[in-house]
């Protein structure tokens, strides 16, 4: 009974030390893509171009607030340049964030509430290490409409959009 019990408690010691090894190397990868998420921002806000768009892979999506807007990086930079250009971008500052990952640590999904000019944001998506470096693979940027307001906000939005229902249901 002694040996089974010392066992059991090597095994568990064992299992509790190598979760512990695997949550603090998670903890190092949150950092980094906070840090990375801050960054895309904080580009976004001083209108670097450049800068803002090699925070995304090169093979990504965007897809925006708008129903039409899904573009691959490509797109988004041809959408994007005349706004950086004329220094007419967003500033976007996380309120919340979550990072989540997959198990072997190679992909990683978030999601954060952003203060923005749009009132709060939802920003969320799924980023991939890549040569050393975590680039977004896609993003999604969605409005939040508080539950009070969302039959207002339906209302409006409605002609608009019974529109563009009919355009996809015949594609």
């Amino acid at each position: 009974m002694k040996k089974t019990t010392i066992f059991f408690t090597f095994i568990l010691c064992f299992l509790s030390f190598t979760t512990i090894l695997s949550q603090s190397k998670f903890e190092k990868e949150k950092i980094e893509i906070g840090k990375m998420l801050d960054g895309f921002n904080i580009a976004a806000a001083k209108a670097d171009f450049n800068a803002y768009f090699n925070y995304y892979a090169d093979e990504s999506t965007f897809i925006g607030t708008d129903a039409t807007e899904v573009w691959d990086k490509k797109e988004f930079m041809i959408w994007g340049k005349p706004h950086f250009d004329k220094k007419k971008t967003w500033n976007f500052t996380s309120l919340k964030r979550n990072i989540y990952f997959s198990k072997d640590g190679k992909l990683a999904w978030f999601d954060e509430l952003l203060d923005t000019q749009m009132k709060i944001c939802r920003g969320s998506g799924v980023v991939e290490k890549i040569n050393g470096a975590w680039k977004v693979k896609q993003y999604v940027l969605s409005m939040t409409i508080p539950n009070d307001v969302s039959d207002k906000v339906v209302a409006e939005k409605t002609t608009i959009e019974d529109i563009l229902i009919e355009k996809l249901k015949t594609k």
